[in-house]
């Protein structure tokens, strides 16, 4: 891409962009980067990603859209393309992390308890926010994914499907779970 045609790259479509970042331009890949990056880290983070794994799994889904661009479709939009990307990114960290602890607390022959917060902790926290943080993360990663593409980024059921790569009845599944879930957790329920 020429300096010039960087310089407008505000006028150059997603699809040319993914186009010519197929073809090896790698100036093309910088302005998606420039466009999307922060919706990417957002929706990572929003999935549950710490922050300093963030930048790896930012880092990662563009690199994978190097090896994708000769397969995006011109007719999807480039953002909810990115973020079914970044969700495959996420899987398979997740798959990595989850492998890397087990054979870490068989090694140690330790158990992974987590410390409960002390009652200065509980009493300073939003405690309906604390809630539904806790309730968030004990979503499967699924149903997780689901309720953070449609209720969180405003995908709609067949968007998040084709990023997800299930049927758009599956997403509606998901989601109506994944509220109750949360809902139950808010009132005080258990699942």
């Amino acid at each position: 891409m020429s300096a010039a045609l960087r310089l407008a790259s505000r006028a150059v479509s997603d699809a040319e962009l993914l186009e010519a970042v197929a073809a090896g331009d790698l100036d093309a890949l910088g302005v998606i980067f420039d466009r999307y990056q922060p919706d990417v880290r957002r929706y990572l983070g929003r999935l549950g990603i710490p922050r300093e794994d963030v930048d790896d799994l930012v880092q990662a889904t563009f690199l994978e859209v190097v090896r994708a661009a000769k397969r995006f479709d011109p007719e999807r939009a480039a953002r909810s393309w990115l973020f079914g990307i970044a969700t495959m990114m996420v899987r398979r960290h997740r798959r990595s992390v989850s492998r890397a602890l087990a054979r870490l607390a068989k090694w140690a022959s330790l158990a992974r308890d987590e410390a409960p917060d002390t009652p200065a902790e509980r009493f300073e926290s939003n405690e309906t926010g604390r809630r539904f943080e806790l309730a968030f993360n004990e979503l499967s990663t699924k149903k997780r994914e689901v309720f953070t593409l449609v209720v969180v980024e405003g995908f709609s059921g067949e968007e998040a499907a084709r990023e997800l790569g299930i049927p758009v009845n599956t997403v509606w599944t998901r989601l109506h779970h994944a509220r109750r879930e949360l809902r139950a957790a808010l009132e005080g329920g258990t699942g």
